[in-house]
Parts: C-alpha cells; sequence; structure tokens
C-alpha cells in the first residue's frame, strides 16, 4: 500500500503530461460549421444604406439566381482589404448585395467611393438585428444564399484572392 502512495504522484504527473501532449500534437479544426447553413434567411426589410442603391429585403434574395449576401462597415479595415476581391466576383458576373452593420449613409458612401461598390442593394442593419439573426458574429462575413433564399455557405473573415474560386464554385453549386 505505502508503494501505490509513492508512485501515485508520479503517475498523476505522466498522465497530465500525457493529456497536455495529447492536445499539442492534435490537428485544431479551424473550421466553424453554421447551423444555418440549408435555412432559409430570416425575414428582414432593411432601409437603404447608400445613397445611390436600393434598400435590401430577404425577399431580394430570393430570385431563382444564386447570389452573395456580403455583410461589412465602413469602419471595417478588413472589408477594404477585401474590396478589391469583391469587385473582381463582379466583373465575373457574380451578383453581390449587403448589409452595412452600425453605420451612417456618408460613411458608407464615402467608403464605396474610397474602395468601389460591387453592390446591387445595401441594406442598413443600424443595430445588428439582421446580423444576428443570420448567425454572423463580425465583419466581413459572406454568405452564398441559393435561389430560392436558401444560405448555402458561409465564408467568415475577409474574402482573399485564392478564396474567389471556391467561392464561384459554391455559387455554382447553389444553381
Amino acid at each position: 500500500m505505502r508503494t501505490i502512495w509513492i508512485w501515485l504522484p508520479l503517475g498523476l504527473f505522466l498522465a497530465f503530461v500525457g493529456l497536455f501532449a495529447s492536445g499539442l500534437f492534435k490537428p485544431d479544426d479551424r473550421v466553424i460549421h453554421s447551423r444555418l447553413v440549408g435555412q432559409p434567411l430570416p425575414a428582414f426589410t432593411l432601409p437603404a444604406a447608400a445613397s445611390d442603391r436600393p434598400a435590401l429585403a430577404s425577399s431580394d434574395l430570393a430570385t431563382g439566381k444564386p447570389r452573395l449576401l456580403n455583410i461589412f462597415a465602413s469602419w471595417c479595415v478588413p472589408c477594404a482589404a477585401e474590396a478589391p476581391q469583391l469587385m473582381a466576383l463582379k466583373q465575373a458576373g457574380v451578383a453581390i448585395d449587403a448589409i452595412a452593420i452600425r453605420d451612417a449613409r456618408p460613411d458608407v458612401d464615402g467608403f464605396l467611393r474610397r474602395y468601389g461598390n460591387p453592390y446591387a442593394r445595401i441594406g442598413l442593419d443600424a443595430r445588428s438585428g439582421v446580423q444576428i439573426a443570420l448567425g454572423s458574429s463580425g465583419v466581413p462575413e459572406t454568405f452564398v444564399i441559393d435561389g430560392r433564399g436558401r444560405i448555402a455557405y458561409q465564408h467568415i473573415g475577409d474574402i482573399r484572392a485564392d478564396d474567389v474560386p471556391m467561392l464561384l464554385a459554391r455559387l455554382r453549386d447553389a444553381q
């Protein structure tokens, strides 16, 4: 019995080291799986966020053709960084709508003048109610919406140049 008490601290220490080491060598799962993928968009109607673009409603996204829905803000630095990729997607024929989060129309107008405007419609979500209903946790985020108004894919973070082919493939799959 005395031998067990002598070796018990060493055994517990080795068990702790083994548990810690297994966490170090286990591959990280950095993909966030949204529960909203495959679900219809929540119903919403937002006022226009930009002077030269119409307002946005969930019914505008169920047009029979897949579209991108981009969540952005004029004060968001990664949103500015993804602007060239959004313009490239627009030039590739992708229909893109947007929701501006916690913003003001003059700020959105200035952002679009500076970085380009790939959007057909832009809604203003001043209190982030629609953003939260979509399951979006921040800006920027982009959703692939199928022709029936269902979320087909959620891209968290800014769109980078190497994401463009993947988004084009997701849009093709959403048809």
